[in-house]
């Protein structure tokens, strides 16, 4: 019998090796250099129209009828209430396309500090991918600052750590006499939101397709699918330290000691550090042959994207079942066959589950139990979706991906908020005149009517534009943003009356000031971003230090 290391072979290959190009097929091979194969997208003008606004703004949730009955479609006589979660899509980018490389989808996305770093495969049976990297230091204007064409290589899973981006992704090892598998690692260096394919070190592992990657320390962890391998890599130089065979890996996730493997053909597998098992979850569900599935510790937990039974959850020392997260669709927006959960990401107790084609769901993880919250309004089959700080990146296959920003208000926001009562009123808020009126919170309005005095504290979004009406006083302390790019809505200052801002203001739409209106800025760092106009009808004030962001007063 042959040794388990002399069948189990793991190629690797530093930036002077030689790979070797078939000539009698015509087919893309592995390259002589490793740059032979990769294309640096130069044409700035293309990457930044890859940044797609159109669909910026304010974001609906589609409320979940089981969990909510929508919170009012069944409560006659009641009014629609404000909901939580104020989310803004910020921008999409693009799927990117070049020669012989058409039908590229976002597949992984890999979030660190100011940048976002993504992955796409090719759909069909050639092998192309690329990466991309975005910058998102300015919430209002993120840019793709490098793109990346692997001509021979379809890229799975990203991540990123220490100044290098690593992908896992498949080659064609039938055309190439160097790659003895179709399982692929690349360790490719990145400085200020530029990749580097001069420093770039690859590796190759048995099973069919390298499907996913993590860093953790000095190792980086690579999962391969049918008939593969978890493998782990010394960071410095990818050499191999130790492997342990499955039969269809399909993701890896870390938590502390722990190193959880989701295997298709039987469940989650819990390893040590030696990547010995320590205990197992068997999970009798379709994975489906070649599909994106992956996992993610919650506290205790761990979820795992199912397919068309959503997403399970299961406590990881034990293995226990937990409970099931069905998959909460939109039914104007899917076939039944096409909503599927691909992947789950989760962010403080917020459960994000990408289901195909039924969307981007959002539900609350408490310590006993979880609840659907809704489906947010995004366009496109969700494949993947990660979620660090106030961001969600979402891959939506052809549609390329969506950056989304959840509007958490920060700790020194709350505690300037911790005075008022918080807002649990209706969606269309109004306050008559007289009135005054004062809140803190995180919500979602549908409409804002102010003939009194109202104080919003926090962070809030409003679909269909703001009217403060004549002698009225509007003033928010916080976030706040109006319309959609596509959907403009305007915030109108009747005559006589004031708009007092403290924090950032968007508005997808005009600002329109009547005659004697006022428009304040209190503090030093407020930032007032009018897509549309300013429009001042007689004599207006505007006072304050403000980053006037589109130039509009």
């Amino acid at each position: 019998m042959r040794s388990t290391l002399s069948i189990r072979k793991i190629w690797f290959l530093a930036i002077s090796a030689v790979f070797m190009i078939a000539s009698c097929s015509d087919k893309t091979t592995i390259f002589e250099n490793p740059e032979d194969n990769l294309i640096k997208e130069t044409d700035q003008q293309k990457l930044d129209n890859s940044v797609n606004f159109d669909r910026a703004g304010v974001l609906d949730i589609y409320e979940d009828p089981a969990t909510s009955a929508k919170r009012y479609g069944n409560m006659t006589g009641k009014a629609e209430p404000a909901g939580d979660y104020p989310l803004t899509l910020i921008a999409q980018i693009s799927p990117p396309t070049f020669e012989n490389g058409e039908n590229l989808a976002a597949t992984h996305v890999a979030l660190d500090g100011d940048y976002g770093y993504v992955s796409y495969n090719t759909v069909g049976e050639d092998f192309v991918g690329t990466i991309d990297v975005i910058d998102i230091s300015d919430p209002y204007n993120p840019s793709l600052t490098s793109r990346v064409y692997f001509t021979n290589a379809d890229l799975n899973s990203i991540a990123y750590d220490g100044g290098y981006v690593y992908v896992a992704g498949g080659v064609d090892a039938e055309q190439s006499v160097t790659a003895t598998s179709n399982s692929l690692v690349a360790k490719i260096a990145v400085n200020n939101g530029r990749l580097n394919t001069s420093d770039i070190t690859f590796g190759f592992q048995e099973g069919d397709n390298a499907t996913d990657v993590q860093v953790v320390g000095n190792t980086v962890y690579v999962t391969s699918g049918q008939e593969g391998f978890v493998v782990a890599y010394d960071k410095s130089d990818m050499t191999a330290l130790n492997e342990a065979a499955f039969t269809d890996l399909r993701s890896i996730a870390v938590n502390g000691a722990d190193i959880a493997v989701l295997d298709a053909a039987q469940g989650v597998s819990v390893l040590d550090q030696s990547l010995s098992v320590k205990n197992t979850i068997a999970i009798d569900s379709d994975f489906g042959i070649d599909a994106k599935r992956t996992l993610d510790f919650s506290g205790e937990n761990i979820i795992v994207s199912e397919g068309n039974k959503g997403a399970g959850i299961y406590n990881a020392t034990t293995g226990s079942f937990v409970e099931h997260m069905p998959i909460l669709t939109n039914p104007e927006n899917a076939e039944p066959g096409d909503i599927v959960t691909n992947g789950v990401a989760v962010n403080d107790d917020v459960l994000l589950m990408a289901n195909g084609a039924g969307g981007l769901s959002l539900s609350e993880t408490r310590a006993d139990n979880t609840t659907g919250v809704g489906v947010i309004e995004l366009t496109g089959s969700i494949n993947y979706v990660a979620s660090k700080g106030d961001y969600v990146f979402a891959a939506s296959g052809r549609s390329g991906f969506q950056i989304i920003k959840l509007n958490r208000p920060s700790e020194s926001l709350v505690e300037r908020c911790e005075d008022l009562p918080s807002y649990n009123g209706t969606s269309n808020y109004s306050v008559s005149n007289g009135e005054q009126e004062a809140y803190s919170g995180s919500k979602r309005f549908n409409s804002i009517a102010v003939d009194g005095s109202l104080l919003l504290c926090g962070t809030w979004t409003v679909s269909n534009g703001i009217d403060i009406d004549d002698n009225s006083v509007f003033e928010m302390n916080g976030a706040i943003t109006i319309g959609r790019q596509y959907r403009t809505r305007d915030v109108v200052v009747g005559a006589g009356s004031t708009l007092r801002i403290e924090g950032n203001i968007i508005i997808y739409g005009d600002l329109i000031l009547e005659d004697g209106a006022t428009v304040e800025f209190l503090g030093d760092s407020s930032i007032a971003a009018v897509v549309g106009n300013v429009i001042k009808n007689g004599d207006t004030t505007i006072s304050g230090t403000f980053n006037d962001y589109f130039n509009r007063f």
